[in-house]
């Protein structure tokens, strides 16, 4: 017998409203216990983010089974802005997909790993995680405040040494293109970390992968929720929106600028990041009559 339609579908950012951007862990029990119990009601729920595959399998998965994920539920993971993909069952992460026609040619990775070990290793890491894009973060141990000083100066370097190398880059109103007049690249900086991608990966081509995912097992709920903390999150629910889907998004860190949008945005009160991500979660939990 199929299972019973949810009313509700949830495409959810990780750093910020799931693991605390402190931690980089899910730091708050109820988020587990709740994305658990609304997995149980069938809610097809899709992480879209720029993180790892290793990093959503060790920080998110891992204590999601941990806890108890149920037989049957709609999990999905798109991981790196869209580049890779994979469901997500009780015994964990499933086939890994990686988009290899978006990823930095092997010559600008290791400029970047270079940059960071030679100049920026006493603030940030090279994320060897990464298989599309490339990511450099901040160290626990970094006082924020003087990563941000570092980052700085990280992303000038890069912008620097990758536009040296011949490849297109962006970076805010700075646009250097490649010898065929293409800029297939991008810096994009976040509180805790720099992203160097590709032009075509972001948050609604995440929110397409998974929809997609969730199309083959059956009839999508009209009521979605996407859940973030920074302004490219907002795309999720431009997705949404543009599809024909009932759509709000969720800041939970409104403080950045709440933008113009013509669907409804939620603010969980003065509570963000993962406290209102949490917030969020028990509300839906409520709501359906979960508890």
């Amino acid at each position: 017998m199929p299972e019973p339609l949810s009313p509700l579908g949830l495409l959810l950012d990780v750093d910020g409203p799931i693991a605390s951007p402190v931690t980089r862990t899910i730091a708050t029990p109820s988020i587990i216990t709740d994305l658990i119990t609304l997995a149980g009601a069938n809610v097809p729920i899709a992480f879209v983010t720029g993180r790892s595959v290793a990093f959503i399998r060790d920080q998110v998965v891992v204590p999601l089974r941990a806890a108890g994920l149920p037989g049957t539920m709609r999990m999905y993971g798109v991981c790196e802005k869209g580049a890779v993909w994979f469901p997500i069952t009780a015994d964990g992460i499933g086939e890994v997909v990686v988009d290899d026609s978006v990823a930095l040619p092997a010559e600008a990775v290791e400029t970047l790993r270079r940059l960071v070990a030679d100049r920026f290793a006493d603030t940030m890491f090279f994320d060897e995680t990464k298989q599309a894009m490339v990511s450099v973060e901040q160290r626990t141990d970094a006082d924020h405040a003087v990563y941000q000083a570092a980052a700085a100066r990280f992303n000038e370097a890069a912008f620097s040494a990758l536009t040296g190398l011949g490849l297109g880059v962006r970076f805010g109103d700075r646009v250097v293109p490649d010898a065929d007049g293409a800029v297939p690249f991008r810096i994009d900086p976040t509180i805790i970390s720099t992203d160097i991608e590709s032009v075509t990966l972001d948050k609604d081509r995440g929110a397409e992968r998974a929809l997609a995912f969730f199309a083959q097992s059956g009839p999508l709920p009209s009521v979605w929720r996407s859940v973030g903390d920074s302004r490219s999150d907002y795309l999720m629910a431009d997705h949404l929106h543009a599809a024909g889907y009932d759509v709000s998004h969720v800041d939970v860190r409104p403080a950045d600028g709440i933008l113009d949008r013509p669907y409804p945005i939620i603010v969980e009160g003065d509570l963000i990041h993962d406290e209102a991500g949490a917030q969020f979660l028990g509300f839906w939990v409520d709501k359906l009559g979960l508890r």
